[in-house]
């Protein structure tokens, strides 16, 4: 006879507890334990005499059988992907609230349908009219995709095994469903985990596409426990500022990808419009004439993109003046303040700054150094960058100008937006000829073309 215990589990991480406590050791969070409902069974622990079945060994050098990617028509949702859809392939996608989750779903469904794969579309969270309206908002009133409202696990499967297995399949969201094996609530770490299993578990025995829409926490994070991100094969954030019409759909795990790639979208009252170059789109609005303004060739996944880096400097008689970052990392700002005082002494540890990447995206990659330290000391300096320019380069703590990779792709990004010079690591150069190459060994080098003089 199968007997219920009581088990506490961390919300953010999954860690199970026999008691409940305050703080989770694992994650260090505060207040994420739950009480939830344990079935186990009187069956002695550890495997029993009986013999399990042989698993099929194969070499590595063994043919196998690689089907094709499926194309949805929308090259930006394809490029995040890896190139399409893999047949068998489960797809975790989460965002903000509102961002636009599913609308670019309901969209890579609708373009699927129209192109004649069979596709279902299941919402937990709004009703089939709701979704009949959204998708007519659209232009997709005419899609042959067919429509649920449904938040039980084993209706779901038992709906989807009838007939021929769909290509793809959205599930809206993942928090929204329920097992009625698990004694705990729609959102709990244990129905989450057994939902994400047994859809996943589907995906590979009937070679359809599962995306799952999931939930993110205050921090940004996928909610939940964080072994569905494991449980996965693509893990997509779609990132965005309210403020800003741009969407970025970023791969942070793809196992049949790369990781780090993007695709860039424009919301409009139509929905949302893919953005085939964005590096025209985030610097629509650059005046290269104002002072404190940088612009800095970066590459996302593998694609490079240029964009806007703004940095005010403004002199400070507080004790702990103000650092204010938007679309970077704090951290690597401080230690880029420390460079510039230390290595070239200019004294900001007096001044409040500011620092903003435009367009709302955010950059992660070490290059960004040289262009953040350059929209720094053109503020400080009120002297522009000169026009035309773009700059990237990492800053060691010794003030080294460090190279970077895929300059190449930099350069000739740079000179088809016609930009006729980049700043950029001596020890590199690249072979276009369309831009002039000034190579920078310290950050000294990049004071002097704003101080040619001297410090005052």
């Amino acid at each position: 006879m199968a007997k219920a215990l009581k088990s506490f589990a961390c919300g953010e991480c999954g860690a199970v507890y026999r008691r409940w406590q305050g703080k989770c050791d694992e994650c260090g969070e505060w207040n994420t334990i739950a009480e939830e409902q344990a079935v186990v069974s009187g069956a002695p622990k550890g495997l029993s005499a009986k013999k399990g079945r042989a698993v099929e060994l194969v070499s590595l050098d063994t043919p196998i059988k690689e089907e094709p990617r499926t194309l949805t028509g929308i090259g930006e949702f394809d490029r995040a992907l890896g190139g399409g859809l893999v047949p068998g392939s489960a797809i975790l996608i989460g965002g903000d609230p509102g961002i636009g989750k599913s609308t670019v779903l309901l969209q890579a469904m609708g373009a699927l349908a129209l192109r004649g794969h069979d596709c279902v579309y299941i919402s937990g969270e709004e009703a089939t009219a709701q979704v009949q309206m959204r998708a007519g908002r659209l232009g997709l009133a005419g899609a042959p995709l067919k429509l649920g409202c449904e938040t039980s696990l084993r209706d779901i499967l038992t709906t989807l095994d009838e007939g021929r297995p769909p290509r793809a399949v959205v599930i809206d969201s993942i928090q929204t469903l329920f097992a009625d094996h698990v004694e705990s609530a729609p959102g709990t770490v244990s129905q989450v985990r057994v939902c994400g299993h047994e859809l996943i578990s589907y995906a590979k025995r009937r070679g359809t596409v599962v995306f799952l829409v999931g939930h993110v926490t205050k921090d940004g994070q996928i909610a939940g426990p964080r072994v569905l991100e494991h449980m996965v094969d693509t893990v997509l954030y779609f990132e965005g500022d309210r403020g800003h019409q741009f969407r970025i759909l970023r791969a942070v795990k793809n196992r049949f990808g790369g990781t780090d790639e993007i695709g860039v979208f424009e919301m409009t009252g139509a929905g949302l419009q893919e953005v085939s170059n964005p590096s025209e789109l985030f610097l629509a609005d650059h005046n290269s004439r104002e002072p404190g303004s940088a612009v800095f060739a970066g590459i996302e996944g593998s694609r490079p993109v240029l964009v806007e880096i703004q940095a005010l400097v403004a002199r400070s008689s507080a004790a702990n003046p103000r650092r204010a970052v938007v679309g970077w990392d704090s951290g690597r700002l401080a230690m880029v303040l420390a460079v510039l005082d230390a290595r070239a002494g200019l004294g900001l540890a007096g001044c409040d700054v500011y620092l903003n990447v435009a367009g709302g995206l955010k950059i992660s990659e070490p290059a960004a150094d040289l262009a953040v330290a350059a929209a720094l000391i053109s503020s400080l300096a009120q002297v522009p960058v000169p026009d035309e320019t773009v700059v990237f380069g990492e800053i060691s703590l010794s003030g080294d100008v460090r190279s970077v990779s895929q300059t190449e792709a930099r350069l000739k990004e740079s000179a088809k937006l016609g930009f006729s010079k980049a700043l950029m690591p001596a020890g590199k150069k690249g072979d276009n000829k369309g831009i002039r190459q000034e190579g920078l060994q310290r950050v000294s080098d990049l004071v002097e073309q704003f101080f040619p003089d001297g410090i005052a």
